[in-house]
């Protein structure tokens, strides 16, 4: 919202410098987002008219003027192609200055003397650019200062309004801001109600009443569009960010600024058999003013004769009803939209305009019969016309309803941290508009039509800590009881797995939780994911099902950027629709590739490989009991490259997986070289042992080594478990040491050596202790795996 100062002033003037009135709107909430003066800095230009224009005996462009300046006749040569006898423009005189410092002197242009310059808008830094003279009304006074003339010691001011202050889009409700804040009487411009004349109707229906629960219409004949807008209204005009169009226009942009309720005029003759207030038609057209035709769907409400759709209500007007020079009479519309049925309809289209930034606000719904009257008023006095009665069609029972609230005392101290006089209570509610009642706990508030967001108590609260001003409020530090944080001490907090991996060469990443659906039906196909209902992107459509996503998106992008060795990890939440509504389940995955180490002179690095990944997996595992607690089974996962996959295991509960990645989501993703993941589920690896105290055995050590031949796609580890259950509690260490294949073992056999530490913590093991032991190993290991010792 864009305004000038003195009109501002002109409602409600305190006493105030335009700098401290900037700081104290902002400091209630309505932050300026800038202010600058509305003209340039220029002086020595005055009031002239142009008496006389002659062609220059050497230039076919330029011309001689005669010009009256005051009293003082002036020959000045001038370029303008509007330079003509009878118009009165700005006139620099000799010793002007204008903005940029250009100094005005006498001079001669193609041998003729020039003593001034006469001005267009741009060159008095009133436009950015204009086309000929600064054309001023007839009955400016010639010799009076321009700045005077036009008001232009005066300053621009532009406030960023948070969406719940519509009430604020427009000069009357700043004033009524300002005035709430220096307690002063708000002078709303007088005005008189424009004078009916004609019986003349134009019938008005409206089919959707709830989103237009009142709409008011009202035809004047007989206007005179050649009349040009006066001087001072083009002039607020432009001080808002509007340009002047023609008087119809700009008296309804005008209103539009003053009270904040958008407006249009309709050419009447243009208007077939009445008005309706409709939905469209779906695929219905419309060319609209700014010439582009749109296609309508059936969400949107639009202003329609009995013919065709006319305008989009609350958002622009059409361009085959809209008003030109050669329109005589106008039918007037004035209506209160409901902000739902307009909110984002304006951005389906690609449009933006003053009316939809108005309406999706929130409009007051009491405003339109003042409205109306105000835009008919300033018609009659600049173009003329015969104003008609107001026709209007309400739904009562659509329109807002406003809200009883009952505001107690002491509930005011406990929330804003201190106690505000009742008296200054009072008289902040009555000077917002309230409707106040004294009761005996405190207030009861009736909120005016203009405040859509007053709809609690506290919201109520919230506007008397604004207005009492936020630096008069008490800085307080919360009271906090002193207490510690409550953790299990089985627990592994997420930091020391964090820690693990930072010490092992990983960088952590954090990224979003909407992904790619296309992505995710790589990675988790048959995993259903959650769409979101208005996602930021299409590439951030739906909620991740795993981390590797956003990992291997994270990956490309380095390797896009010659980082070639990476390791990344990431700890979040999954995202996965259940049968009792949404799970949220916290995973910690990793991504590695390139170099197993840095580059070095020592000698080329080799390429990381399943068992570096697997190493880091372990590593995670060993925090919370290691192979103990924990296995790895050759398994399967989309993502994953088949015979370079282990699901990890907790028991007899698949934990997590970790592989490389699966050449063909490679080959999608286009990521240019070989990649290994994992991802486990947080809670599932968490959970330690409590560490128990164990008598040393005060006994020596036994030590076994065995090497078995068994089939090659028998796993060490299936090997290693049995042994362990065999061995039982005498079992210290267990340890596999060599694995070896070569064709001297057999086609598809190969050789595992292990071995294994006994102790005893009451005697010496004798060999008649451990004989049996190990014939009880040898022959489980040959009965479930057949497996034949090697020699």
């Amino acid at each position: 919202m864009r305004f000038s100062e003195k009109w501002l002033r002109d409602w409600v003037n305190p006493k105030l410098t335009t700098e401290e009135l900037v700081a104290q709107i902002t400091m209630a909430g309505l932050e300026v987002d800038s202010f600058e003066p509305v003209a340039g800095v220029f002086s020595g230009v005055v009031v002239a008219e142009i008496l006389s224009a002659e062609p220059h005996p050497d230039a076919s462009k330029l011309q001689v003027c005669s010009v009256d300046a005051g009293g003082v006749k002036l020959q000045i040569v001038c370029g303008a192609a509007n330079a003509r006898p009878g118009i009165k423009v700005p006139c620099a005189t000799v010793g002007a200055v204008l903005p940029g410092d250009f100094k005005i002197k006498k001079a001669k242009l193609r041998g003729v003397e020039s003593n001034g310059m006469l001005c267009a808008a741009a060159e008095l830094g009133l436009a950015e650019q204009s086309e000929g003279l600064l054309e001023l009304p007839q009955n400016a006074p010639i010799g009076e200062d321009i700045r005077a003339y036009l008001a232009l010691d005066d300053v621009a001011i532009e406030v960023d309004l948070t969406p719940n202050r519509g009430d604020c889009l427009g000069v009357a409700g700043l004033a009524r801001e300002v005035g709430v804040l220096n307690r002063q009487t708000v002078n709303a411009v007088h005005f008189v109600e424009a004078v009916q004349s004609i019986d003349d109707t134009f019938p008005v229906s409206v089919q959707a009443k709830s989103a237009c629960p009142r709409y008011l219409g009202r035809v004047i004949r007989g206007v005179d569009l050649q009349r040009p807008t006066p001087i001072w209204m083009v002039e607020r005009l432009r001080r808002s960010g509007i340009r002047s169009i023609d008087a119809v226009v700009d008296v309804t942009n005008y209103v539009l600024l003053e009270l904040g309720q958008p407006m249009h005029a309709f050419d009447l003759a243009k208007l077939h058999g009445g008005i309706c207030v409709r939905m469209a038609e779906q695929g219905e057209s419309l060319t609209l003013l700014d010439g582009q035709t749109i296609e309508l769907n059936n969400e949107t409400l639009v202003i329609a004769d009995q013919q065709k759709a006319l305008a989009i209500a609350g958002i622009m007007g059409g361009e085959g009803s809209g008003v030109n020079t050669e329109t005589q009479d106008l039918f007037l519309e004035c209506a209160f939209f409901d902000p739902i049925a307009i909110a984002g309809k304006a951005r389906n289209y690609g449009l933006h305009t003053d009316s939809s930034h108005r309406y999706e606000r929130g409009v007051d719904f009491e405003l339109q019969h003042h409205a109306m009257e105000r835009a008919t008023r300033l018609l009659q006095e600049i173009v003329g016309g015969k104003a008609g009665p107001v026709v209007e069609v309400v739904s009562n029972e659509d329109l807002p309803h406003l809200p009883s609230i009952q505001l107690r005392k002491d509930r005011i101290s406990r929330v804003l941290g201190c106690a505000i006089p009742e008296a200054d209570v009072e008289d902040i509610l009555t000077r917002l508009g309230m409707d106040t009642v004294v009761t005996q706990s405190g207030w009861h508030i009736v909120p005016p039509s203009y405040r859509f967001d007053i709809r609690i108590e506290e919201d109520l609260i919230e506007e008397l800590g604004r207005v009492w001003g936020y630096n008069q409020l008490p800085t307080t530090m919360p009271v906090l009881e002193a207490c510690s944080a409550k953790r299990e001490e089985v627990m592994i907090p997420l930091m020391r797995f964090k820690q693990l991996l930072v010490d092992r060469g990983y960088q952590e990443v954090i990224t979003y939780s909407f992904v790619d659906k296309q992505i995710l039906k790589l990675i988790t196909p048959d995993q259903e994911s959650i769409s979101l209902a208005n996602p930021i992107s299409a590439e951030m459509s739906d909620m991740r099902t795993s981390l590797w996503p956003g990992l291997l998106k994270t990956a490309l992008y380095n390797l896009n950027r010659q980082q070639s060795r990476l390791q990344l990890f990431e700890a979040g939440m999954i995202f996965k629709p259940g049968a009792d509504g949404l799970q949220q389940i916290d995973h910690i995955a990793g991504l590695i590739c390139g170099g197993a180490d840095n580059e070095s002179w020592f000698g080329k690095s080799r390429s990381v490989d399943f068992y570096d990944v697997k190493g880091d997996v372990e590593s995670l595992l060993l925090l919370s009991g290691g192979s103990q607690c924990y296995r790895f089974e050759a398994g399967e996962h989309p993502a994953l490259h088949p015979g370079q996959t282990a699901a990890v295991y907790a028991g007899e509960k698949a934990i997590g997986y970790v592989g490389a990645l699966h050449p063909s989501v490679q080959k999608t993703l286009d990521i240019p070289q070989k990649v290994y993941l994992f991802e486990l589920v947080l809670s599932d690896i968490q959970r330690n042992r409590l560490p128990k105290f164990q008598e040393l055995s005060r006994f020596p050590e036994v030590r076994r080594d065995f090497a078995v031949i068994v089939d090659e796609k028998i796993s060490a580890q299936a090997i290693l478990q049995n042994v362990q259950e065999i061995a039982g509690s005498l079992l210290t260490d267990l340890v596999l040491f060599d694995v070896y294949q070569g064709d001297n073992l057999g086609a598809g056999k190969k050789s595992i050596a292990f071995g294994i530490t006994l102790q005893d913590s009451t005697r010496t093991l004798q060999d008649e202790d451990i004989a049996p032991l190990v014939e009880r190993m040898i022959s489980s290991l040959k009965e479930t795996f057949n497996v034949t010792l090697r020699e």
